[in-house]
């Protein structure tokens, strides 16, 4: 059953007339008079009575008829459906990111992308790394900004874009340290540490930056809340090496570390090199014109 069948039997049955039907349809009355009868011949059963003067339903017709009507408009539907998809006024982008990525002002990015194409509905899973890869692959998420580590991308994803985030440390305003403004690794051994873990990224490029530097931690807290990080911080129950971004916004002292600034890999993770979906184009288009995006190869110097 073809949907070219069914638009013929319902301008049969409109017109109630072969011709009057194949006139609208610009066909000839033979080529109509075909297709209905194939119609027929694949339900098993006439559809009009056929006589000299006239075309009426038969009791088959007349409970074909409605189906037919529902089949041509979901058909429309359908495409329209499809074409809202095809020109972005419609579609659906699951995005994910780790908790603190900070290279991309993501909530303005999403409220750019709400306000040009609010037919796109968005969905946002936070998570770690791991948790995110998994994912991605699975499809169950579009794309996803990650924290990297010395490891290489799981095999099916790849990095569509990559960005860095110079680290720093925070502090209380009543610590020791809070005068400082900038400090080595080594400076740091006698202090307790808060540490945020949250699977692997931003906790291995920092365990990596002291076990390079041969100094050792002192961990006294570790939590998967970067702000419950912050919030201990603020008590003076330890320093922490956050990305730069959020010690700024932290209120809290903020410490440059010396003599190379460290910073750590980001990148959004993909399935392929090209999106897949227009949502996803388009998402890509808002971010590449991204003024907050830092691209890799660090921030600017104050």
């Amino acid at each position: 059953m073809e949907l070219r069948q069914i638009r013929h039997f319902v301008a049969v049955a409109e017109h109630a007339h072969f011709t009057r039907a194949a006139e609208s349809m610009h066909l000839s009355q033979s080529a109509l008079s075909s297709s209905v009868r194939a119609l027929e011949g694949e339900l098993g059963s006439a559809l009009f009575e056929r006589t000299t003067r006239s075309v009426l339903l038969t009791a088959a017709g007349k409970v074909f008829y409605p189906y037919a009507k529902r089949m041509l408009r979901e058909a429309a539907d359908a495409g329209a459906a499809v074409g809202r998809l095809r020109t972005g006024e419609a579609g659906t982008l699951a995005l994910g990111t780790v908790q603190t990525f900070t290279a991309v002002d993501l909530p303005a990015l999403l409220a750019r992308l709400h306000y040009r194409y609010p037919g796109i509905e968005v969905t946002l899973r936070e998570a770690t790394t791991a948790e995110l890869f998994e994912a991605v692959a699975a499809g169950e998420l579009d794309l996803a900004f990650v924290a990297l580590d010395a490891r290489p991308l799981p095999a099916g994803l790849t990095a569509l874009r990559s960005y860095t985030e110079e680290l720093a440390v925070v502090v209380a305003p009543s610590h020791p340290l809070s005068a400082t403004d900038d400090i080595d690794l080594a400076g740091l051994q006698p202090y307790p540490f808060v540490d945020f873990q949250a699977g692997t990224g931003l906790q291995t490029t920092i365990e990596s930056l002291f076990v390079a530097a041969g100094v050792h931690r002192r961990i006294t807290f570790r939590v998967s809340d970067i702000d419950r990080v912050l919030e201990l911080v603020r008590h003076g129950l330890g320093v922490a090496v956050v990305p730069d971004t959020i010690a700024r916004r932290s209120g809290l002292r903020r410490i440059r570390v010396r003599p190379n600034r460290p910073r750590r890999i980001l990148a959004l993770v993909g399935r392929t090199l090209a999106p897949t979906t227009v949502a996803a184009e388009h998402f890509l288009g808002l971010l590449a014109t991204n003024s907050s995006a830092v691209p890799t190869g660090g921030q600017t110097e104050e």
